[in-house]
């Protein structure tokens, strides 16, 4: 079953603060405007169990961050009037793509050597970051490889993070436990001095009722591809790599409007980066 719906509708405003929104978009490019008013409409395909950044939400309506960015690049692209978003279970998004159901796919999809020998994706639009987190009272500063020399570190064991840890601070004693849950208590009780994992998920739980503003983050975001991967991109059929520029080009010209660090603030209050 799939939920189809137009992107037409207003975008809920987001007053202006100051937030730590990375810049992806390489400003240096000169990506020439493009003219999609001979192309009909734009179909992005999505799904509703990928929260924040695509979700059902109180109503049952299809929201997230991805959902917003796909009606900005419509705006952006003056195509907003023929755009649609539709949502169906992951595994069907490719065949649909495949079987021209779809011109576009805004869920996460991995830039896998598989997917690119299927797909063209756009450049990324947002890429997982790795964070520390510290105690309030006992947080710690760049650069981090010298401030946990020879400290314990909490972080989930068999995950990329762990590699993670072990790789770029050798330093440290990794001390691993079984579920996040359990690492994070360890840094609540000052077991160990930091907690190390996925700065998005960490963002959530620093904001939340559970971690009663007893943490922060210390230190900078650390990005990877060989540990965290690619980042996410928006998918088009092979053949349509001029439909991915345009993504590109509307997506830039969103960093330098200022309007992605809004659709950012929206959806991550507490922001990973």
């Amino acid at each position: 079953m799939s939920l189809c719906v137009s992107l037409g509708g207003p975008v809920a405003p987001v007053l202006a603060q100051d937030v730590a929104v990375p810049n992806f978009f390489d400003q240096r490019q000169r990506l020439v405007k493009p003219d999609l008013a001979e192309r009909g409409r734009v179909r992005f395909l999505t799904t509703t169990d990928f929260p924040p950044f695509n979700f059902l939400d109180a109503r049952g309506q299809l929201a997230g961050f991805n959902v917003d960015l796909a009606r900005a690049i419509c705006e952006e692209l003056q195509i907003l009037a023929t755009c649609q978003i539709e949502a169906m279970p992951f595994d069907d998004l490719l065949p649909a793509l495949r079987r021209g159901e779809g011109d576009a796919i805004i869920a996460g999809l991995a830039m896998t050597p598989a997917n690119r020998r299927e797909t063209t994706f756009t450049e990324p639009y947002f890429r997982y970051p790795a964070r520390f987190v510290t105690r309030r009272d006992a947080t710690l500063a760049e650069p981090m490889v010298e401030s946990l020399a020879g400290k314990a570190v909490a972080v989930v064991g068999g995950t990329a993070h762990a590699a993670m840890l072990r790789a770029f601070f050798p330093t440290t004693r990794a001390e691993v436990f079984p579920t996040r849950e359990e690492g994070l208590a360890a840094m609540r009780e000052g077991k160990v001095a930091a907690f190390f994992g996925d700065g998005v998920g960490l963002s959530f739980w620093l904001g939340s009722e559970t971690a009663a503003d007893c943490c922060a983050f210390s230190g900078g975001a650390y990005l990877s591809d060989l540990f965290l991967g690619e980042g996410l991109s928006i998918a088009v059929q092979p053949q349509d790599g001029d439909l991915a520029r345009s993504f590109d080009y509307a997506i830039g010209q969103l960093v330098v409007r200022k309007r992605f660090s809004e659709l950012m603030l929206k959806y991550f209050p507490y922001s990973p980066f």
